[in-house]
């Protein structure tokens, strides 16, 4: 007979239902407020909830991090439709790639520049 780690399976559980909890939130504060996706109120949550140590972040790193590792197979559907649509990127590559490193560019310098501004602030 095979030994099954309870904590472990304790720990994705939890992972589970604190999950779930916050995106059922999350869609109740979108039904209120609006203005953001409701998973993006359930992330805000979360982030709050741990940051309150509400949520015990020892009991869902561990599943957390394992989804982090297994995210690659998220992506195949984005790679096979790259592979589907492989005329339309060689007709617009070079229009690709400088969109995504002019836009990448615009985003770095106006995260650097609000960061210099409120830690200037904080200080």
């Amino acid at each position: 007979m095979e030994y099954i780690n309870t904590s472990a399976l304790f720990n994705i559980c939890y992972s589970v239902v604190v999950v779930s909890v916050c995106l059922l939130l999350g869609k109740l504060c979108y039904f209120a407020f609006e203005g953001l996706p409701n998973s993006l109120y359930g992330m805000i949550l979360l982030n709050i909830f741990l940051q309150l140590r509400l949520v015990s972040q020892k009991r869902i790193s561990e599943t957390f991090s394992w989804a982090i590792r297994h995210m690659g197979v998220c992506f195949v559907p984005a790679g096979v439709g790259i592979i589907n649509h492989f005329d339309l990127i060689q007709a617009h590559g070079l229009s690709i790639v400088a969109i995504i490193f002019v836009t990448t560019f615009a985003l770095i310098t106006l995260v650097g520049l609000l960061i210099e501004k409120y830690q200037g602030e904080a200080q």
